[in-house]
């Protein structure tokens, strides 16, 4: 019998990835989108598509999640935990039999927005389930953010001052996702998930300046000049930019070459994908950057 896989947010970074991935070994995923046209634009016909939200209630969930054995969930917010428990309760009463769920490594320190996952991931073990939580530390693709400043000014302003962070390539998060879904080897696991290695904003600078020809100056700031407002989310990226100031999320893990059986793609290589972002002036990432 063939299992039917769902992926949530399939057209955004990590969640196209993962169907893409899916697609490619052969598998027809079904995806759970707001946007048909966009979702058929990115996958054509290689997939099955189900129109919603995540906000929606348990009823109209389960009615989305019929049929399907793995779910890949993938929400965001404040409200965050209400609505795993929304979307863990409907897919037990779909007969899911295995939620993974796109977590973050802060959970395990309390920083930023690790205690909305944390109460998150409590929801979905509560539900029955059988689970696995993916922990990665900041991705890669934040550095996007950078890219309008870095294409205008040649600079990057951060208050992270000297710390470190091990950011990882958001095609290893879609990589260990695929791994959780098309095998049992990671059911009832949380799984913490980095780069190689934990590099500080001026040395992650330094690498885009070496790949685009320029030197990249960083100007650390304080953490009011990086502030862009003062809602939940963004006082959560703020905490995380002072712990990586203060040296508490340096972590790195042997995960990504333990259950691939290949080291986690480096920084470099994420800069040589997307260095066209940096070299020349183009249209702004905005300002939110996902941990």
């Amino acid at each position: 019998m063939t299992t039917k896989h769902l992926v949530t947010g399939a057209t955004g970074n990590i969640g196209s990835l993962v169907t893409h991935r899916l697609i490619e070994r052969g598998i027809r995923p079904c995806i759970f989108v707001r946007d048909e046209a966009r979702a058929r634009a990115l996958f054509g016909d290689a997939v099955d598509i189900r129109v919603g939200d995540l906000g929606a209630s348990q009823r109209s969930l389960a009615a989305a999640f019929a049929g399907i054995d793995t779910l890949f969930l993938l929400n965001s917010g404040p409200d965050l935990a209400a609505r795993d428990r929304v979307a863990a309760l409907a897919a037990k009463k779909a007969g899911v039999s295995h939620l993974v769920k796109l977590s973050t490594l802060d959970v395990l320190s309390g920083v930023g927005t690790g205690p909305w996952h944390a109460l998150s991931e409590t929801a979905v073990q509560e539900s029955g389930l059988d689970y696995t939580f993916i922990r990665p530390a900041g991705f890669m693709s934040n550095a996007l953010y950078w890219a309008e400043a870095i294409q205008t000014e040649r600079i990057l302003r951060s208050s992270t001052g000297k710390g470190k962070i091990a950011f990882i390539h958001p095609a290893d998060i879609a990589d260990i996702a695929v791994h959780a879904m098309t095998t049992r080897d990671l059911r009832r696991q949380a799984v913490v998930i980095t780069g190689p290695k934990a590099l500080s904003y001026a040395e992650m600078a330094e690498m885009i300046g070496a790949a685009i020809g320029r030197r990249i100056r960083y100007v650390p700031i304080s953490d009011d000049e990086a502030s862009f407002g003062s809602d939940a989310y963004a006082e959560a990226m703020t905490d995380i930019w002072r712990a990586i100031r203060e040296g508490r999320v340096t972590t790195t893990t042997d995960a990504v070459q333990r259950i691939l059986g290949r080291a986690p793609r480096s920084f470099e290589e994420w800069v040589a994908e997307n260095v066209t972002e940096f070299a020349a002036p183009g249209k702004s990432r905005g300002r939110r950057a996902q941990s």
